[in-house]
């Protein structure tokens, strides 16, 4: 007779599934309606307008949503949220969704995958060497992975759950993603969702959004590439 799991591990393995299945279906709402959240927002931009907090909060969620998920449009909601609620209130409500998002991925990428990763780590030594050093980069990593492109946020944001970064270093670097939305939001304030790129301000706040995503993307490779260069020198 096979020996019966315990309670406690029981609780914790429903407890994880029960997590996994709320983030399987706010992926597929995700993907099935987030373009669709967006133009609801934009056609009822005057009604969320006048309903003031609830209006705010419904931003707030959906930012919560798209930095937990990942699959809702970040750069349009933050349009949507300039547009209508002006530049101080859309990017209050915005960073608010947004980092508590970004801290919910973190904590359930952290709490329930990473003694998995935590046991293979003790089998081999090149990834274990490589997660201390990513513990000892602490948030100037993070900072960089939020300001460059090259990884979505939300996958980011697992990503680090399963490293020895902590937690507070992890937010302290989560608030470099926040110039890059106060751009967006800047733009949708400005000019709605055309934000006219063509010429303005507007198009000034573009050129500097894709300037520092790209300067950050070239430090980014820079400094993986010395931290694999390390772990890969023979000991």
């Amino acid at each position: 007779m096979l020996p019966k799991a315990g309670p406690v591990k029981t609780g914790r393995l429903k407890l994880a599934a029960a997590l996994a299945a709320a983030l399987l279906l706010s992926l597929v709402a995700s993907v099935l309606a987030g373009h669709h959240l967006v133009a609801l927002v934009a056609v009822r931009a005057q009604a969320l307008h006048d309903s003031g907090l609830a209006g705010l909060g419904f931003i707030a969620a959906a930012f919560f949503l798209a930095a937990l998920a990942g699959f809702i449009p970040g750069a349009l909601l933050g349009l949507a949220a300039g547009a209508v609620f002006g530049l101080e209130q859309g990017f209050i409500a915005s960073a608010i969704g947004s980092l508590a998002g970004a801290a919910a991925a973190f904590g359930l990428s952290r709490s329930y995958l990473r003694p998995f990763i935590a046991t293979i780590l003790t089998r081999h030594g090149a990834l274990a060497r490589l997660d201390s050093m990513l513990g000892t980069e602490g948030w100037r990593l993070v900072a960089l992975l939020r300001v460059s492109p090259v990884m979505p946020f939300s996958l980011a944001s697992y990503a680090l759950g399963l490293s020895r970064i902590g937690f507070r270093d992890y937010l302290l670097g989560t608030l470099a993603s926040l110039p890059a939305l106060f751009g967006y939001v800047a733009l949708g304030a400005l000019g709605g969702y055309g934000a006219r790129l063509h010429g303005g301000v507007g198009y000034g706040i573009h050129l500097a959004l894709l300037a520092l995503g790209g300067a950050a993307t070239l430090a980014l490779i820079v400094h993986l590439s010395r931290l694999l260069s390390r772990v890969l020198k023979p000991a």
